[in-house]
């Protein structure tokens, strides 16, 4: 390669990379928006918090997520 060639391609992979984070970054807001990661992030956690403690199952997790936003809607929609 000379080196006209590789100044050619240092702007290109710079866009490349910029593009490859951006989405990188949508693709964790939305997981994270939609509760993706909700469960997860909960068993990380309590066995944080509450070592001793065995985490609620992961339908235990949902019925309970489920039953507190109808108790509480704050500020959704519906």
């Amino acid at each position: 390669m000379t080196a006209q060639t590789d100044a050619a391609v240092s702007p290109m992979r710079a866009i490349l990379d910029l593009v490859v984070r951006a989405g990188r970054g949508i693709r964790w807001y939305m997981t994270t928006l939609m509760g993706d990661t909700a469960y997860g992030t909960y068993v990380a956690h309590h066995r944080r918090v509450h070592p001793d403690e065995e985490p609620m199952t992961e339908r235990q997790f949902w019925r309970q997520k489920m039953d507190d936003q109808d108790r509480n809607p704050g500020a959704r929609c519906c």
